[in-house]
């Protein structure tokens, strides 16, 4: 079997093939070797692969327009709703919340505690979050049929309107990186043209863009600088379509590359040096996948084969220093992050999280001790924390993670229960069970990497 890229490298690309008989989510080192796929029959032509900030999971709507969440360490799918095919999902910059729209609602849904809430905005279109993780970016049409933009808090408070806009309707709005800025395409698709708007003093920008005024898929670089996009061009008697890369006032438009495609999306590398395209050999259907370096501007043609619907670049990956902790009596093993500091025995803190480790003597099912600690008279976890079973380093394993009622003094606490390969013995007893405390937002990442000593 194919061994599956580590998904924290910050250089892959994740794109939505069906060269492997149906549409999925694969993976791609831009560097070289074969791609992996990461699901069987989940995906749809219209999914697009969305990588959360960290690294470690892809959003995208699969078949039957179902909201797929992929762990691309535990290889675990979350199935967390059902929208509108071509629906913008935006991660929160923690890594931890989805936003998106359905049904005239923007809906902000937690994918640790699988708990949502929602703000009605009818007609909200492309909802984002901004760099602070606390307010989103969407857009929405007013009487007139003008495209407006607006901020508001996550929770639904504080909602204003940004610089009015009169130019009609708009499209495909992005914030950039930075938060400073929003590009957006306007009035259509048979003319669209490509427009940045400074948030804070509403000053707006129009790009030059393409020969036919078909300026498509635009996207911001990582560093918030430039805009790359797709720009249809016509040669008799074939459409193609150049790309091309601006400032973003406009004001430095670069063609680096052209492809075959009547229009191709691009995706920006970590780095803002590299951008990835689609390339068609011949008719409409994308079956390349193309990287240009912006330096250098110089094509490579690094995948063929099976049509190519979407691609996203990883994002760049700041990794936390480690250390490992190593319990004799326990009998594990595992990284965690080296600001941690001890605070007791068994236990470690830092300013973002924590752990605990201890082991359970029982001779019941794993199912029943994992409901027990679930389901305490005491409610450590809430009401009604979501119980998982998973598989540690192959052995049988529970995840528990809180509900939103959880006790604050709790600390947002989750557990990992694992039966250890063989039972331990600790004094005159022999526990059959290892179990992990950890804050919901460094569990998974602290149990993937468990090893039994």
């Amino acid at each position: 079997m194919q061994a599956v890229p580590q998904p924290f490298d910050p250089g892959w690309i994740a794109f939505t093939s069906d060269r492997g008989g149906t549409f999925d989510i694969w993976l791609l080192r831009p560097r070289g070797g074969p791609p992996a796929r990461l699901t069987q029959g989940l995906g749809a032509d219209y999914s697009v692969p969305y990588w959360s900030p960290d690294g470690r999971s892809i959003a995208f709507i699969g078949v039957n327009h179902v909201v797929h969440v992929l762990d691309l360490i535990s290889r675990s799918v979350a199935r967390i709703d059902q929208i509108e095919p071509y629906t913008l999902l935006s991660w929160s910059p923690d890594g931890r919340s989805l936003a998106y729209v359905k049904n005239g609602r923007i809906v902000v849904y937690d994918t640790l505690s699988h708990n949502s809430n929602s703000i009605a905005e009818p007609g909200a279109s492309d909802v984002q979050w901004f760099p602070s993780g606390t307010e989103l970016l969407f857009a929405a049409s007013d009487a007139s049929g003008n495209g407006q933009l607006f901020r508001i808090r996550a929770d639904g408070s504080n909602r204003r309107q940004l610089p009015k806009n009169t130019d009609g309707p708009i499209h495909d709005l992005r914030l950039s990186p930075d938060g400073t800025l929003a590009l957006y395409t306007f009035p259509g698709a048979s003319i669209s043209i490509i427009a940045t708007v400074n948030l804070a003093t509403g000053v707006v920008y129009t790009l030059p863009g393409g020969p036919l005024a078909k300026n498509y898929y635009p996207a911001w670089s990582p560093d918030s600088r430039s805009i790359a996009y797709s720009a249809t061009a016509f040669k008799e008697p074939l459409y193609y379509s150049l790309i091309q890369t601006d400032s973003r006032t406009g004001q430095n438009q670069r063609t680096l590359a052209a492809s075959g495609c009547f229009a191709t999306p691009v995706s920006w590398s970590p780095d803002s040096g590299s951008i990835a395209y689609t390339g068609c050999a011949s008719g409409d259907q994308a079956t390349q996948l193309w990287i240009v370096d912006f330096r250098q501007q110089q094509a490579v043609n690094v995948l063929s084969g099976g049509r190519i619907t979407a691609l996203q670049w990883s994002p760049r990956i700041r990794r936390t220093p480690e250390s490992i902790y190593t319990n004799s009596v326990y009998r594990v093993s595992f990284p965690y992050p080296s600001a941690w500091r001890q605070v007791s025995e068994d236990r470690y803190e830092g300013i973002d999280g924590f752990f605990q480790v201890s082991a359970i003597s029982s001779d019941d099912r794993l199912a029943e001790v994992c409901h027990a600690e679930a389901f305490h008279p005491l409610m450590p976890y809430g009401s009604s924390p979501q119980v998982s079973m998973a598989t540690i380093r192959g052995q049988e394993a529970c995840l528990i993670l809180p509900s939103a009622d959880q006790p604050a003094e709790m600390n947002n606490q989750a557990a990992l229960i694992a039966r250890y390969p063989q039972p331990i013995r600790i004094g005159e007893s022999f526990y059959n069970y290892f179990i992990l405390w950890a804050d919901a937002g460094h569990i998974r990442s602290l149990s993937s990497r468990l090893s039994f000593l």
